[in-house]
């Protein structure tokens, strides 16, 4: 399977156990007839976290820095930008291993503090899937700047 479709797969399954309404985070708009994802366009600056393990980073056109508490400056690798119907998805290789990453619209919560994120984060780095939040300067978190 190529990563195009593999991606493609990789945003189909979490689209599939929720579906928000047209309505999406800070009144974007989900288009239902099947349209590429627009509410992240392709200029903005994407940050994500995660939590059990800890992670983190941004990415920015094809640039993606990933992070952890090991490692807080991050790794910067390259990345292709997939715009599906409900999400976007961002792939490339981390370490040698793939690296896969679904954003869809839908509340979120780090489970750690009282912040309210517009994205919710699948991430698949290799064989291991993780979950996560993300955000953008347009379409930001709601709750304390510093928690």
């Amino acid at each position: 399977m190529t990563r195009p479709l593999l991606l493609a797969a990789a945003l189909a399954l979490p689209l599939a156990a929720c579906q928000p309404g047209p309505e999406g985070p800070n009144g974007t708009t989900r288009d239902t007839a099947g349209d590429a994802f627009s509410a992240i366009g392709p200029e903005e600056t994407v940050q994500f976290t995660g939590t059990e393990p800890f992670w983190g980073g941004k990415v920015a056109g094809s640039t993606l820095t990933y992070s952890t508490p090991e490692n807080v400056d991050g790794m910067t690798i390259t990345v292709e930008r997939f715009a599906g119907n409900n999400g976007l998805g961002y792939s490339g290789t981390l370490e040698g291993r793939s690296f896969d990453m679904a954003i869809t619209p839908g509340e979120c919560s780090d489970g750690m503090s009282d912040r309210t994120y517009p994205f919710t984060v699948t991430l698949k780095i290799g064989e291991e899937q993780r979950s996560g939040c993300a955000w953008t300067e347009k379409t930001p978190f709601t709750g304390p700047e510093h928690p």
